[in-house]
């Protein structure tokens, strides 16, 4: 996972698709993807969930599937770690096969933890996996309403001081990157939006990691209702 995120040729960004079941992992991996993320809100919606509210059990169960289902590398989105401790976390995680783990900073009550709390769990999450899981660090600012780059800056260096091997500044407006790239020593891993600038854009605008939170399941289920259209048509 770490080779991977690793300068590439021509700054061209690791693209990882977000597979929700067994199924969608292995086309993905059919179609050449050296490396997966699941998406939290795209599991809990193939499994009948709101975002967030997918239980742990239920979560570490459907990323242990995908990671069965393939032969490449899959982190996990493990929202913000469901209260465990830092030990048990690590140790489910590494039960589900998962090669690396996605963890935010916000809290599910609204608002964002404080930023140095997280850093010492991130750190103690490190400290127990070694070199064993990838660890991507969310943070949260824009998507709770903080706009100031300087606060993602803040949050991200304090988590890859704290071991980070990704940051993860969730919704960054484009115009935010360079700066971001620039002020930041780990990979910076960005979110993918329909209509937003093509992947090599963000590559040049400072993307090392390219994720799509649950858009790819979303792409897929206006497929399922054009087909659905198409059957109805038939009924009687």
């Amino acid at each position: 996972m770490r080779a991977l995120h690793a300068v590439r040729a021509g700054g061209a960004p690791l693209i990882v698709p977000g597979p929700w079941d067994a199924a969608s992992a292995r086309v993905f991996e059919e179609a050449g993807f050296p490396t997966l993320a699941t998406p939290s809100a795209g599991i809990a919606a193939s499994l009948g969930y709101e975002d967030g509210e997918t239980p742990a059990a239920e979560m570490f169960a459907a990323v242990a599937r995908i990671a069965r289902a393939v032969s490449v590398p899959v982190t996990a989105d493990l929202e913000d770690g469901y209260g465990l401790a830092p030990e048990e976390l690590v140790e489910r995680a590494l039960e589900t096969g998962a090669a690396g783990v996605n963890l935010e900073d916000g809290r599910r009550s609204g608002g964002l933890k404080d930023p140095r709390e997280q850093a010492d769990r991130l750190a103690a999450v490190r400290a127990e996996a070694g070199s064993g899981l990838f660890v991507n660090a969310r943070v949260d600012t824009y998507v709770r309403g903080v706009d100031d780059v300087s606060a993602a800056v803040e949050r991200a260096r304090l988590y890859a001081e704290a071991g980070a091997d990704c940051v993860y500044p969730i919704m960054a407006p484009a115009a935010h990157l360079p700066l971001l790239r620039a002020e930041i020593d780990v990979p910076v891993n960005v979110l993918a939006v329909p209509g937003g600038p093509s992947f090599a854009e963000l590559g040049r605008l400072g993307a090392t990691r390219i994720t799509f939170g649950h858009g790819l399941l979303l792409r897929t289920l206006k497929g399922v209702a054009g087909l659905a259209g198409e059957l109805a048509r038939e009924l009687p």
